[in-house]
């Protein structure tokens, strides 16, 4: 089962609970980038892509500049203003995407912050996830390619329920 939490409490951004889990996928994906430990644990694994993408080699450095930037991402995303414009966050996951899919797979990134959404209609999103991307392409690193699948998860998730747009959305939302 998928819930889902209204952040912005006007319908603009929502954020996938998953099943089992305690908080919504935004805010663990804030919880996470904010925990020293973690982050600590999450470069030391994967050092070699922080030094070859990146040129940074020194871990401390890569913790400090991750909590900044997610402070910085999450002001811009929690913008709770009428006037914020998640346009000019997301962005369709695909580089090369020029025209407009229904329920497009989209990207907000800083630095090798990414946090992923499901487009509902123009201004409206759902986010599934984030992580740190540290390669190329998503499909070259696990933590990467799980992000992929639970994007994939919440779209047929959303289609198997009639779901194509922010009204269908709300209705379904509605019925619960």
């Amino acid at each position: 089962m998928i819930n889902f939490d209204d952040i912005t409490c006007d319908g603009r951004l929502w954020a996938v609970r998953y099943e089992g889990e305690n908080e919504n996928a935004l805010f663990h994906c804030l919880d996470q980038w904010n925990d020293v430990e973690w982050l600590r644990d999450f470069f030391l694994k994967n050092k070699s892509d922080l030094e070859s993408y990146f040129n940074v080699t020194d871990v401390n450095e890569a913790i400090s500049d991750t909590i900044e930037d997610a402070d910085k991402l999450q002001c811009l995303i929690l913008d709770l203003s009428p006037e914020a414009d998640l346009e000019k966050i997301f962005r369709p996951l695909d580089n090369r995407q020029t025209a407009a899919i229904i329920l497009n797979k989209e990207k907000a990134r800083l630095s090798w912050l990414r946090l992923y959404a499901i487009r509902l209609e123009k201004g409206s999103f759902i986010v599934t996830g984030g992580t740190i991307k540290l390669t190329a392409t998503m499909s070259e690193r696990q933590h990467t390619f799980q992000e992929l699948a639970k994007m994939e998860k919440v779209r047929n998730f959303l289609l198997d329920e009639g779901i194509v747009d922010r009204d269908s959305f709300e209705d379904y939302q509605d019925t619960l």
